[in-house]
């Protein structure tokens, strides 16, 4: 399950980018960070679901925190 969630996220973080740079407009970036921010964060789940408890399971859950966060300040400084 978590794998085709990686997937579907990875999928739909790539069209939005692919969009972004074609058209030039950056107001679907916060929207991308976040989902990046998930995928990032279902992957550290993978790894951390695997038994041997490894550092990248734990540097992606971090690096997705700072993700969603910085996506998070996206919305809030693009809503004023």
């Amino acid at each position: 399950m978590l794998k085709r969630l990686r997937i579907f996220l990875s999928v739909i973080v790539l069209i939005l980018s692919v969009y972004s740079l074609i058209t030039q407009s950056f107001k679907l970036m916060p929207y991308s960070m976040f989902l990046l921010g998930a995928m990032i964060l279902v992957t550290g789940l993978m790894e951390l679901k695997k038994d041997k408890k490894e550092f990248w399971g734990y540097v992606c859950i971090i690096v997705s925190l700072f993700a969603v966060y910085v996506s998070i300040q996206g919305f809030l400084l693009n809503w004023v």
